[in-house]
């Protein structure tokens, strides 16, 4: 406790200007930034309402869907993946959940948390779900819920055939949960052309957005469910049959909204209906193309191989021989450039990229790979540089 009455003499706050290509958050596009400074108005003020149909509206179109049940959850990605979970996971219910990563491991917290038993799809970390496997298991255990990751943020890699996951869960009556935080945005994604029940993201990646905010989109199916619950969710701030009556049709005050997220998800939005959503894959994965190809240019490998490389997301092994955070303190304090190190099983062996939204942009690219090759030849290690920058300008 302070031992005078003297105020903290703290100073105007002056962060970094850091060029952000790790695993996110991402460069918050200027206009972004410029909505966030616009005028509060009240969360249940007319005008408000107004925006939060836009938002709706505006998320339907981003995740290719058009589910009436589509809003941005009040907090982090990682709350609109526990609304997701624990509104669909009743006590006694069964979640079968991924092994291969990061966040199928935190699925599998949040569903134990619900009340729910976990059971497990085997696959190893960087390995995409076998659709044979995720069929045995739905035979074998027969869940109420099966949850997927899309784009598996500590890999690097993408699940590719989701129909095909899909459509087995159906076949065992289970509900899907897609996590979707690193593709929504910036990888191809079709919620209802794939049959996906329930997906969740956060605005802070492909989305270009801070984080405040967090898309979650559900099927009638799935709201049926959350509705017909014997108990409701240990959560009240996250029940979703109570968010119902706030961004459904009554509007009824359930908590005071983060206006100015709001404002700036909506603004985050319209640049995505702006480019178009096909376009912005397309950008996403050109690229990070020319990223991969530089990495690779100046003898570095890729976790992921090509067949379920995640472009927004990419995972690039560690040499032999280098510290990875030596060389990310290094690209910090020479460059402003931030990228991660791996996590879990993967700590160590992998440098996280990103190359999501407002910093998916040509120049960004060139700077991630000449600096990297700058660092890790200052550090001692075998790599070429130069031939990491001209096999990223042929691309581009």
């Amino acid at each position: 406790m302070p031992t005078d009455s003297s105020a903290p003499d703290v100073g105007e706050l002056t962060p970094p200007n850091r060029t952000l290509m790790g695993p996110g958050p991402s460069d918050v596009h200027p206009r972004v930034l410029r909505a966030m400074s616009t005028p509060l108005v009240g969360h249940l003020d007319p005008s408000f309402v107004e925006i939060m149909d836009e938002v709706q509206e505006l998320l339907r179109y981003t995740f290719r869907t058009d589910n009436q049940w589509t809003i941005p959850v009040s907090g982090t990605g990682s709350a609109s993946m526990e609304a997701a979970i624990g509104n669909l996971v009743e006590p006694g219910d069964t979640m079968l959940v991924p092994t291969n990563g990061y966040f199928g491991g935190r699925m599998a917290s949040m569903a134990r948390r619900a009340g729910g038993e976990v059971v497990e799809v085997a696959a190893p970390w960087g390995k995409p779900l076998d659709p044979a496997a995720v069929s045995d298991a739905l035979a074998e255990h027969d869940p109420d819920v099966f949850g997927f990751v899309h784009a598996e943020t500590s890999t690097g890699v993408v699940q590719p055939n989701v129909p095909e996951l899909t459509t087995a869960a159906h076949d065992h009556d289970t509900l899907v949960i897609a996590d979707t935080v690193t593709s929504l945005g910036g990888v191809e994604l079709r919620v209802d052309e794939w049959d996906i029940d329930v997906a969740y993201s956060g605005p802070q990646k492909c989305l270009s957005c801070p984080p405040g905010a967090s898309p979650l989109t559900l099927s009638d199916q799935a709201m049926e469910k959350v509705l017909s619950r014997e108990e409701p969710p240990r959560s009240w701030y996250l029940d979703l049959s109570l968010l119902e009556g706030y961004w459904g049709e009554e509007r009824a005050y359930h908590h005071t909204a983060p206006i100015t997220n709001v404002y700036a998800i909506r603004e985050a939005l319209r640049l995505v209906a702006e480019e178009g959503i096909e376009n912005r894959w397309a950008r996403h994965r050109h690229l990070a193309g020319a990223l991969k190809a530089g990495m690779e240019g100046m003898g570095l490998e890729m976790n992921a191989p090509e067949a379920y490389w995640l472009p927004s997301l990419n995972a690039v092994r560690v040499p032999d021989g280098v510290d990875d955070s030596e060389v990310c303190e290094v690209l910090l304090e020479k460059y402003d450039l931030e990228i991660a190190t791996g996590l879990g099983d993967l700590a160590g062996e992998i440098f996280r990229i990103g190359c999501m939204g407002h910093s998916a942009r040509p120049e960004n690219v060139v700077l991630v790979v000449a600096a990297l090759g700058d660092a890790l030849e200052s550090l001692g290690a075998d790599v070429d540089p130069d031939g990491g920058v001209a096999a990223c300008r042929d691309v581009l």
